[in-house]
């Protein structure tokens, strides 16, 4: 709507004062102003009324409802994106804030964020750890910042899930580890293992059954498709027990408390020159459905060894799986190691690499050392000699017919060596999948339509990436 008003403005050159007459239903006033020493002026001022509405806001992460939520692990960033549709023809000027509502009851008690979590962005990012178990309502609000009755909410609902544990037989994970005869063979999962959420660990709230077979011979006892534990009388006649053919009929092993959190093997129990697999069972008190499997393997040797840990520098670039840790083809290994008890004398260190089949007949793997290490030495392959050691993802890349790979590390002593190894496979990309992408090119202000659909993956789908290229595909920009 336009309206037209008369201005009458009377300007004295001896002052600095302007006295303006306006009428009231005028909302924006034009001076002129002269040399003169008096002068009257009449002028015609067009003025239009903001036509305006209340923002449009989608918040793209799918939809959710308070008995449906969005599902996140506690121990994964996760971020929820927004598009905001102005229609208005003043100031596009909005105020963006987000509100994080407890839904425990009834979603009325907001939750005091961090101040490094950012509230009045489109975007809200929150990172992993950050919320504790529970369902959430994730509220934006935009207002015009001119027109402040002009106001749209916009939720989602998401529930904050366990992730799980990590089971871990020896410190850090190890995959295999070395023993002599004579010493005791001690697995502690109630203190090693690590709840994935960044809580501490309660060793009281699992059951825990422990199993052992003859890695490469036999597969682990069993009956009617059961496992038999460790402390099970009844035997697999095809598969016989640890400690079947040992002499003698003393304890062959004990537990460190009542609730089996920890078993010691006692020394003399497994024969030299042997290796053994050892995986424990373990099952949460409160929920039952809640499980979780760690395995190791232990090489008997004749003379005494001391305990070496191997671990990844970076943790979560290390995903359990059995006796393995799952890596992208793409993603360099940084390792870590850690000589564990009487460890004045060591000598030297030294990394080996090898590359491995799986045997079905026998659920095993046989190793091959991996030859080209000196080739490559400080190219692929760096701290050969050193407590750390790194390899990058051209050993990866450039054996693509591989998917299993040791890492060996070997600690020397004055008198014997003890060598330790974390076993990887790498993780296989998904399948039988398709996206599509609408339009195919455009420019910055374009609206793109991405769907992706039919993906399998057997480790499951933790989220997609998005590049765009301007002339070279590969010049490629990560987006998101």
């Amino acid at each position: 709507e336009t309206t037209s008003t008369a201005i009458q403005t009377t300007v004295d050159g001896s002052t600095t004062a302007i006295q303006t007459s306006v009428d009231q239903s005028t909302t924006a006033v034009r001076i002129e102003q002269t040399t003169s020493t008096e002068i009257m002026t009449t002028s015609k001022l067009s003025i239009t009324s903001q036509k305006c509405s209340s923002p449009k806001v989608t918040l793209i992460s799918g939809t959710s409802t308070l008995s449906s939520p969005i599902q996140f692990h506690r121990s994964d960033d996760f971020n929820i994106i927004s598009t905001i549709e102005l229609n208005c023809n003043g100031s596009l000027s909005t105020i963006t804030q987000w509100k994080i509502k407890n839904c425990s009851s009834t979603c009325s008690y907001q939750i005091q964020l961090d101040q490094t979590i950012k509230t009045t962005f489109t975007e809200l990012y929150i990172p992993a750890k950050t919320l504790p178990y529970g369902i959430y309502e994730l509220q934006l609000t935009v207002t015009m910042t001119n027109l402040t009755n002009f106001t749209t909410s916009s939720s989602v609902y998401v529930q904050i899930t366990s992730s799980g544990i990590t089971v871990n037989l020896v410190q850090l994970g190890t995959s295999m580890i070395t023993i002599g005869y004579d010493q005791d063979l001690n697995f502690n999962p109630g203190a090693f293992s690590v709840d994935l959420d960044g809580y501490t660990f309660n060793e009281s709230n699992w059951k825990y059954v422990y199993y052992c077979r003859i890695y490469g011979l036999y597969m682990f006892p069993s009956l009617n498709g059961v496992l038999l534990s460790i402390d099970d009388n009844r035997t697999d006649p095809l598969n016989p027990s640890c400690f079947a053919n040992q002499t003698g009929n003393g304890t062959r092993w004990k537990y460190g408390t009542s609730l089996k959190s920890s078993l010691t093997i006692l020394a003399n129990s497994l024969q030299p020159n042997q290796t053994y697999q050892f995986m424990v069972y373990m099952e949460n008190r409160q929920n039952s459905s809640t499980q979780a499997t760690g395995c190791v393997l232990v090489t008997v040797g004749t003379i005494d060894s001391q305990m070496i840990a191997v671990g990844c520098v970076i943790w979560t670039m290390c995903t359990p799986n059995l006796e393995f840790q799952l890596v992208n083809p793409t993603t360099q290994v940084a390792l870590f190691s850690l000589c564990i008890g009487d460890c004045d004398n060591i000598q030297n260190i030294t990394w080996n690499i090898y590359q491995g089949t799986t045997n079905i007949s026998s659920n095993s793997t046989q190793w091959t050392l991996f030859n080209q290490m000196n080739s490559y030495e400080n190219i692929w392959f760096f701290g050969w000699n050193t407590s750390n050691f790194t390899a990058l993802n051209q050993l990866f890349l450039n054996n693509p017919q591989i998917n299993l790979w040791r890492f060996q590390v070997i600690y020397g002593f004055t008198l014997q060596a003890s060598s330790s190894a974390l076993n990887f496979v790498i993780n296989q990309p998904p399948i039988n999948g398709s996206c599509s992408i609408s339009p195919y090119n455009g420019t910055t202000s374009t609206s793109f339509n991405i769907s992706c659909s039919n993906w399998f993956d057997e480790d499951g789908i933790k989220d997609y990436s998005i590049y765009a290229w301007t002339t070279d595909p590969q010049e490629r920009t990560f987006i998101s």
